[in-house]
This record gives structure tokens, sequence and C-alpha cells, in this order.
């Protein structure tokens, strides 16, 4: 088995790689290319990379390249995790959009519009590409805004299932809680990415007890301060919001915080740049304590699990992906991607039916998918118009005034990265 992880210079991989020596049982890899146009970083992470292999005795080769071509051909799957413009990039993300007081985020709001402008054109190069070099290679995308390219990729037909981190997160805290195994904890998890709640904590699999109330009863406080939500809020809703939410939520008090404090790409940069030091080390043979602020948890047993069941059948045979709604959310279009549990297997991923959704989730899911669509519009085809109306439909913008700034602003500071600017 051959697997390729485009942009594997990323500090993130040692994390991924650890799982994928952790795991090789459920994904027998023979052959790991991490590809990397950043030559420099590429050495450095690959270097960490084989000693992890050979610390934990996996027999498995991993070799690096800077060809695109070269890395993906014959690949059976190939995963996603670039990030163009690097941490240069979503710095600005973070930033201009608070001159409007907006949020500045990487993934949603005008910073998500940029990076997924940016983000969309390079991934469906990357895909037919692979395409090309194997049509039958699955392509794993944990590259943010991960629905909207996910959507990218399955609107040109590639055979594609989206990743995000988020769920497994809550499966592995909510198992804690309960003292219980993560295996045995199933989410009730709906919604588009970074745009979900857990409705349902279930043991044993998709209709066993429904343990959430008891979550909220014996937890509430935990699981608010982890969120950064009042406890009101839980009580009232009943259910759990990712950490996203609060972007919509507490809008206002979140852009206050993020005009007084360093952005999160300064203090990413920073911690790249301790990480790539530690990886030079020629003794270090293992991901080291640092990497686990950097973000991204559980993503090595996310990705395993999801590569496992869609290469050779192994794996859970239920997890949350993202993938095509196909009725699931019967107020959504069919071609929407929302992030919900499916049943995964060689076939693909396949929502599991959703139970009724409140309208307070339904409303504002449909706004974002609206927006969603309008994004990908202004990243398939460009133009100032499309940029403002994607803008304008954001529910975190959603004013005229705000959006025509917004626009100006996002060309001015990626136009080296818009071959229509």
């Amino acid at each position: 088995m051959k697997l390729t992880v485009v942009g594997g210079g990323s500090t993130y991989t040692p994390e991924l790689i650890d799982g994928f020596a952790r795991l090789r049982d459920t994904l027998p890899i023979e052959e790991l290319v991490l590809m990397d146009p950043a030559q420099d970083r590429l050495e450095l992470v690959g270097g960490l990379a084989r000693r992890i292999f050979t610390r934990q005795a996996h027999n498995g080769t991993i070799t690096t390249t800077t060809d695109l071509d070269k890395a993906v051909d014959g690949a059976d799957a190939v995963l996603l995790q670039l990030r163009v413009g690097g941490q240069a990039a979503r710095e600005q993300d973070e930033t201009w959009p608070l001159e409007c007081g907006c949020v500045g985020q990487e993934t949603t709001g005008a910073g998500g519009l940029a990076k997924a402008l940016r983000t969309v054109p390079i991934v469906l190069d990357i895909a037919e590409r692979v395409r090309r070099a194997n049509p039958t290679a699955w392509i794993i995308d944990f590259t943010n805004p991960v629905g909207i390219v996910t959507r990218a990729l399955l609107q040109e037909g590639h055979k594609a299932v989206g990743l995000c981190n988020v769920a497994i997160g809550f499966q592995r805290k909510f198992a804690a809680m309960l003292g219980v195994s993560a295996s045995d904890v199933h989410l009730d998890h709906v919604g588009l990415n970074h745009l979900t709640w857990e409705t349902g904590v279930r043991l044993g699999g998709p209709e066993g007890e429904n343990v959430l109330p008891k979550l909220l009863t014996d937890h509430t406080e935990a699981i608010a301060a982890d969120l950064r939500l009042p406890r009101a809020v839980l009580d009232r809703l009943g259910v759990v919001p990712s950490y996203y939410l609060r972007y919509y939520y507490a809008h206002d008090e979140v852009v206050r915080e993020l005009r007084t404090k360093p952005s999160r790409a300064a203090e990413v940069a920073e911690m790249e740049r301790k990480l790539l030091a530690l990886y030079a080390d020629p003794a270090l043979d293992e991901k080291p304590e640092l990497l686990a602020k950097r973000g991204g948890a559980y993503y090595s047993e996310a990705a395993v699990d999801l590569a496992a069941a869609l290469l050779n059948g192994a794996g859970s045979p239920y997890q949350v992906v993202n993938a095509h709604n196909n009725g699931t959310l019967p107020f959504l279009p069919d071609d929407a991607v929302i992030e919900v549990q499916a049943a995964v297997g060689r076939q693909g991923a396949t929502p599991l039916p959703v139970s009724h959704i409140d309208p307070l989730y339904a409303g504002l899911m449909a706004q974002v998918t609206a927006y969603e669509d309008l994004a990908l519009d202004a990243a398939l085809h460009g133009g100032r118009t499309r940029v403002f109306k994607a803008l304008l439909s954001h529910p975190l913008i959603g004013q005229y005034e705000y959006a025509e700034r917004l626009t100006d602003e996002l060309i001015a500071h990626n136009r080296e990265h818009l071959a229509w600017a």
C-alpha cells in the first residue's frame, strides 16, 4: 500500500507518522511519500519521520520529494494537508477582518473565504494529477476550509472524503468523562465543517443509549469552560456545540479578545520555529510534547481510521466525515457537503440518517451552506462581485458596507494568489 501526504513538510506531520507507526496493523503502509515544495522543512520532517518508524519497528519506507507527480504516482490514497501562502497568509486572514469589526479566523468569515480562494484551485489541480496517476486513488482532505474544499473535489467527480478532528476530540473527551473506551462512544454529530453540534452521545453504536443528558448534568461546567461559553448557554441548548460556534454565539466578545492579543498565526509561527529546531535533532525519534499545542489532536487516529476503511475495509464502520448530503438533511441541497456520522468502507462514505434538527441549528446551517455555494463559485470563477456576494451572505458579516470593505481588503492581501485579480 502506498500513501502520499501532500503538505508533508508540515509540522503536523510527525503526529500523523506516529499514528501510522502505532496503528500499522490497521493500516499496513509499505511506502509513505511526503511531498512538499519547501525542501528545507521537508528534510527535517522526513528525517524525524524515518526515526519514528525505526523506533517503533515499522518496516515501511518513507521517501520525500518536491515533485508532486512523482509523489502521487501509483498512490492508493493521497492525504491533503496543505496551507497555500503559509503562516504569513494565515496571519493576514486573522488580522485584516478585525479592522471592520468582524472575526478574523482562518476557516470562517472573511479570513476563511480568503483561504478558500487561495486553496481550491490548487487542490483541484493536485486532484486532477492524482486522477491521472491512479484513477482509483482516494483523496482524504484535511485542508481547510474542509467543507468547501471537499465540495470542490466532489463536484469535479474525484473520489474524496473530508476529515476534521473536532468529532474525535469530543469522542475522546466524553469517553474520559464517562470512564469508558473511546470506541464505545458514538456521537450524534451533525452540521457543516466547523459548524457542528453534538445532539446525542450514545454508548455502543448508533442505536445505543443516549447519555448526553447525563454528561450535561455531571460535566457541564467542564464542557462549557472548554468551549469558553457560559454554562447557561449549554443548559438552554441541551446539546454541545463545536468550539467554532463561539464565533457566532459570542461574536463581539471574540472580536474584542482578538484585538487585544497576538494572533493565533503568530503563536503558531513561533511554535513551528521551535518544533523545526527539535526535528533537526538526530537523537529525536518520537513526536515532542510541544506538538500537542500545535493543534490537530487525534488527527493521526482519525486519518488512519478513515484511510483503513476506504482502502481495505478495516477501521471503524462508522466515522464522522465530510460527504455529500444526498437527502440526509432535507433542508439542504443534495450536493451540499455535511459533517455527520457515516458508514465508511471501500465504497466511500454514506451518511447515516439524522433525526429532526432544531430550526435553531438548521437555519444557521442553511445560511452557511448558501455562503459556501457562493464561496465556491468565487473560488472557481473569480471576480470582485462574486467575492462581495459571498461575504455579504456570511452570517458573521451580513452588512453591505462591511462586505464592500472586506472585499477590497481580501483582494489586496491575496492578489499574488488570485489568478484573476
